[in-house]
């Protein structure tokens, strides 16, 4: 491994520990539009747009007459009313994490599958904004995890090379897109992001408590 020169860090399951309101929000967006869904199934949707699992969900059942941009329409609104309603608590050693790095003057970046609203409502609850020189939406991308596009523009904003990255992620599609990307990867084992396959990560934690980052970085003064 080379010396890390940044870190990026995913943002549900990893900095907010939102899965559970997720999948709440996702599962009454299906009641509301009509549409039968198996809740175990969300698992494989982690750490993709809302955009995905709609468009897949509505093309599997064939319903033309719904518009997947509705249904996410939809979930957005609803999770917002949550997360601004303060039901959101921050995964334990997130922020601790993110000062620390930054007070070590290591460049941090966000890349969430999340829309940029929900984004900026986290970044600003949490007080972290200021601690990251790029923020990154899925939304803003054509294609979000697994796609490594949102880890490769996140590096070249931080004018770091993909190999010289950290990535702390929790679901399958988001350790996919790290790898893709050619970065390190440290898999956070979040209780509530469902059954993940975190075989491709390079090391897995059950608490970021653990995450030995001072071993892995490149301190710049």
């Amino acid at each position: 491994m080379r010396q890390i020169k940044a870190v990026i860090f995913d943002m549900d399951g990893v900095i907010i520990d939102s899965e559970p309101i997720h999948s709440r929000v996702k599962m009454d967006t299906f009641a509301h539009f009509g549409i039968p869904f198996n809740e175990q199934d969300l698992a494989h949707y982690m750490g993709r747009t809302s955009g995905a699992i709609f468009r897949e969900t509505l093309a599997k059942c064939g319903r033309q007459d719904i518009r997947s941009e509705d249904m996410a329409a939809y979930k957005h609104a609803h999770y917002l009313e949550i997360l601004q309603g303060g039901e959101i608590a921050p995964v334990a050693g997130s922020v601790e994490l993110i000062k620390s790095l930054y007070d070590a003057k290591i460049p941090l970046a966000l890349a969430t599958s999340s829309n940029v609203k929900v984004m900026d409502t986290v970044l600003d609850s949490f007080a972290i904004r200021p601690y990251f020189r790029s923020i990154l939406s899925g939304g803003e991308l054509p294609e979000s995890k697994p796609n490594p596009a949102i880890y490769l523009i996140s590096a070249d904003r931080l004018g770091v090379e993909p190999e010289d990255c950290l990535v702390i992620e929790d679901t399958t599609n988001g350790i996919m897109a790290a790898k893709r990307a050619g970065m390190y990867c440290v898999a956070y084992r979040n209780p509530n992001s469902g059954q993940q396959d975190l075989a491709l990560a390079d090391e897995v934690v059950n608490s970021l408590r653990e995450l030995d980052w001072q071993s892995k970085v490149n301190i710049v003064q």
